[in-house]
Protein backbone atom coordinates (compact mmCIF):
# COMPACT_ATOMS: atom_id res chain seq x y z
CA UNK A 1 0.00 0.00 0.00
CA UNK A 2 1.11 3.59 -0.58
CA UNK A 3 2.13 5.62 2.44
CA UNK A 4 -0.69 7.28 4.33
CA UNK A 5 1.28 9.04 7.06
CA UNK A 6 4.00 11.73 6.87
CA UNK A 7 6.49 9.40 8.59
CA UNK A 8 6.05 6.59 6.08
CA UNK A 9 6.43 9.13 3.28
CA UNK A 10 9.76 10.20 4.78
CA UNK A 11 10.80 6.55 5.16
CA UNK A 12 10.04 5.99 1.47
CA UNK A 13 12.12 9.04 0.51
CA UNK A 14 14.97 7.80 2.70
CA UNK A 15 14.83 4.38 1.06
CA UNK A 16 15.06 5.95 -2.42
CA UNK A 17 17.87 8.27 -1.28
CA UNK A 18 19.93 5.36 0.10
CA UNK A 19 19.25 3.22 -2.95
CA UNK A 20 20.54 6.01 -5.21
CA UNK A 21 23.78 6.22 -3.21
CA UNK A 22 24.17 2.42 -3.35
CA UNK A 23 23.56 2.45 -7.11
CA UNK A 24 26.24 5.11 -7.61
CA UNK A 25 28.76 3.11 -5.50
CA UNK A 26 27.97 -0.12 -7.37
CA UNK A 27 28.39 1.53 -10.78
CA UNK A 28 31.70 3.17 -9.77
CA UNK A 29 33.17 -0.03 -8.31
CA UNK A 30 31.98 -2.13 -11.28
CA UNK A 31 33.52 0.39 -13.70
CA UNK A 32 36.86 0.36 -11.84
CA UNK A 33 36.91 -3.46 -11.71
CA UNK A 34 36.09 -3.62 -15.40
CA UNK A 35 38.91 -1.22 -16.21
CA UNK A 36 41.34 -3.31 -14.10
CA UNK A 37 40.51 -6.39 -16.18
CA UNK A 38 40.96 -4.79 -19.57
CA UNK A 39 43.60 -2.05 -19.49
CA UNK A 40 47.34 -2.58 -19.78
CA UNK A 41 48.59 0.35 -17.64
CA UNK A 42 51.55 -0.46 -15.37
CA UNK A 43 53.78 1.72 -13.21
CA UNK A 44 57.03 0.06 -12.13
CA UNK A 45 57.95 2.93 -9.77
CA UNK A 46 54.73 3.06 -7.71
CA UNK A 47 55.74 2.24 -4.12
CA UNK A 48 53.12 4.17 -2.12
CA UNK A 49 50.20 6.46 -2.95
CA UNK A 50 49.37 8.44 0.14
CA UNK A 51 47.15 10.92 -1.68
CA UNK A 52 44.91 8.29 -3.24
CA UNK A 53 44.76 6.36 0.06
CA UNK A 54 43.56 9.47 1.90
CA UNK A 55 40.94 10.04 -0.81
CA UNK A 56 39.62 6.47 -0.71
CA UNK A 57 39.42 6.52 3.07
CA UNK A 58 37.80 9.94 3.51
CA UNK A 59 35.35 9.74 0.58
CA UNK A 60 33.46 6.62 1.84
CA UNK A 61 33.30 8.21 5.31
CA UNK A 62 31.63 11.30 3.82
CA UNK A 63 29.23 9.12 1.79
CA UNK A 64 28.31 7.21 4.98
CA UNK A 65 27.48 10.54 6.65
CA UNK A 66 24.99 11.25 3.83
CA UNK A 67 23.23 8.02 4.83
CA UNK A 68 23.67 8.31 8.61
CA UNK A 69 22.30 11.84 9.18
CA UNK A 70 18.93 11.38 7.41
CA UNK A 71 18.64 7.98 9.08
CA UNK A 72 19.21 9.37 12.59
CA UNK A 73 16.82 12.25 11.90
CA UNK A 74 14.08 9.75 11.02
CA UNK A 75 14.90 7.55 13.99
CA UNK A 76 14.35 10.45 16.39
CA UNK A 77 11.24 11.66 14.52
CA UNK A 78 9.68 8.20 14.89
CA UNK A 79 10.23 8.25 18.66
CA UNK A 80 8.74 11.71 19.08
CA UNK A 81 5.49 11.66 21.05
CA UNK A 82 3.31 14.68 20.29
CA UNK A 83 0.20 15.47 22.31
CA UNK A 84 -2.18 12.71 21.19
CA UNK A 85 -5.84 13.45 20.42
CA UNK A 86 -6.79 9.82 20.95
CA UNK A 87 -5.22 6.75 22.55
CA UNK A 88 -5.76 3.18 21.41
CA UNK A 89 -4.51 0.24 23.45
CA UNK A 90 -3.74 -2.85 21.44
CA UNK A 91 -3.25 -6.20 23.19
CA UNK A 92 -1.83 -9.20 21.37
CA UNK A 93 -3.17 -12.68 22.17
CA UNK A 94 -2.61 -16.08 20.59
CA UNK A 95 -3.96 -15.50 17.91
CA UNK A 96 -6.03 -12.33 17.77
CA UNK A 97 -5.82 -8.68 18.82
CA UNK A 98 -8.01 -6.94 21.35
CA UNK A 99 -8.40 -3.17 21.48
CA UNK A 100 -9.38 -0.63 24.13
CA UNK A 101 -10.19 3.02 23.43
CA UNK A 102 -9.01 4.30 26.79
CA UNK A 103 -10.45 7.82 26.29
CA UNK A 104 -13.96 6.33 26.46
CA UNK A 105 -15.63 4.18 29.11
CA UNK A 106 -16.11 0.50 28.32
CA UNK A 107 -15.13 0.69 24.65
CA UNK A 108 -13.19 -2.48 23.99
CA UNK A 109 -13.46 -5.36 21.53
CA UNK A 110 -11.63 -8.36 20.11
CA UNK A 111 -10.56 -8.49 16.48
CA UNK A 112 -10.34 -11.90 14.81
CA UNK A 113 -9.43 -12.77 11.25
CA UNK A 114 -12.43 -13.74 9.10
CA UNK A 115 -11.90 -17.40 8.09
CA UNK A 116 -11.73 -18.02 4.32
CA UNK A 117 -14.99 -20.03 4.28
CA UNK A 118 -16.92 -17.08 5.84
CA UNK A 119 -15.37 -14.40 3.64
CA UNK A 120 -17.52 -12.13 1.44
CA UNK A 121 -16.76 -12.15 -2.30
CA UNK A 122 -15.03 -8.76 -2.06
CA UNK A 123 -13.17 -9.54 1.19
CA UNK A 124 -9.41 -9.84 1.51
CA UNK A 125 -8.27 -13.39 2.28
CA UNK A 126 -6.11 -13.67 5.45
CA UNK A 127 -6.26 -9.86 5.85
CA UNK A 128 -9.82 -8.98 6.82
CA UNK A 129 -11.10 -8.95 10.41
CA UNK A 130 -14.56 -9.08 12.00
CA UNK A 131 -14.01 -5.85 14.02
CA UNK A 132 -11.97 -3.11 12.38
CA UNK A 133 -10.27 -0.26 14.26
CA UNK A 134 -11.67 3.18 13.45
CA UNK A 135 -9.28 6.12 13.85
CA UNK A 136 -9.58 9.81 12.89
CA UNK A 137 -7.39 11.30 10.17
CA UNK A 138 -5.25 14.44 10.63
CA UNK A 139 -5.03 13.79 14.37
CA UNK A 140 -2.11 12.66 16.47
CA UNK A 141 -2.85 9.08 17.51
CA UNK A 142 -1.06 7.21 20.27
CA UNK A 143 -1.02 3.42 20.26
CA UNK A 144 -0.11 1.52 23.43
CA UNK A 145 0.92 -2.03 22.61
CA UNK A 146 1.28 -5.02 24.90
CA UNK A 147 0.65 -8.78 24.89
CA UNK A 148 -0.78 -11.36 27.25
CA UNK A 149 1.11 -14.51 26.30
CA UNK A 150 4.05 -14.42 23.87
CA UNK A 151 5.82 -11.79 21.73
CA UNK A 152 3.70 -10.26 18.98
CA UNK A 153 4.32 -7.22 16.79
CA UNK A 154 1.65 -4.69 15.83
CA UNK A 155 2.51 -3.63 12.28
CA UNK A 156 0.77 -1.45 9.68
CA UNK A 157 3.24 -0.82 6.82
CA UNK A 158 1.35 2.02 5.12
CA UNK A 159 1.43 4.02 8.37
CA UNK A 160 5.10 3.23 9.00
CA UNK A 161 4.21 1.61 12.33
CA UNK A 162 5.83 -1.48 13.83
CA UNK A 163 5.72 -1.97 17.60
CA UNK A 164 6.68 -5.08 19.53
CA UNK A 165 3.96 -6.41 21.84
CA UNK A 166 5.79 -7.81 24.86
CA UNK A 167 4.07 -9.40 27.87
CA UNK A 168 4.58 -7.23 30.96
CA UNK A 169 5.65 -4.18 28.94
CA UNK A 170 3.71 -1.27 27.49
CA UNK A 171 5.23 0.13 24.29
CA UNK A 172 3.88 3.30 22.73
CA UNK A 173 4.14 4.88 19.30
CA UNK A 174 2.68 7.99 17.76
CA UNK A 175 1.40 8.51 14.21
CA UNK A 176 -0.86 10.62 12.05
CA UNK A 177 -3.08 9.39 9.22
CA UNK A 178 -3.16 11.96 6.42
CA UNK A 179 -5.72 10.38 4.10
CA UNK A 180 -8.85 8.30 4.55
CA UNK A 181 -8.66 4.64 3.65
CA UNK A 182 -8.51 1.01 4.67
CA UNK A 183 -5.08 0.04 5.97
CA UNK A 184 -3.95 -3.53 6.48
CA UNK A 185 -1.27 -4.99 8.70
CA UNK A 186 -0.24 -8.27 10.24
CA UNK A 187 1.59 -9.57 13.29
CA UNK A 188 5.31 -9.35 12.50
CA UNK A 189 6.82 -11.46 15.26
CA UNK A 190 6.68 -15.27 15.03
CA UNK A 191 4.19 -16.06 17.81
CA UNK A 192 3.21 -19.68 17.30
CA UNK A 193 1.07 -21.88 15.05
CA UNK A 194 -1.44 -19.25 13.88
CA UNK A 195 1.04 -16.36 13.62
CA UNK A 196 -0.04 -15.73 10.00
CA UNK A 197 -3.69 -15.44 10.96
CA UNK A 198 -3.96 -12.35 13.18
CA UNK A 199 -4.27 -9.38 10.83
CA UNK A 200 -4.92 -5.71 11.67
CA UNK A 201 -7.36 -3.51 9.75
Amino acid sequence: QDSSSPLMEQLNFFHDHTLLILTMITILVSYIMGMLMFNKFTNRYLLHGQTIEIIWTVLPAIILMFIAFPSLRLLYLMDEINTPSITLKSIGHQWYWSYEYSDFLNLEFDSYMIPTNELEMNGFRLLDVDNRIVLPMNNQIRILVTATDVLHSWTVPSLGVKVDATPGRLNQINFLINRPGLFFGQCSEICGANHSFMPIV
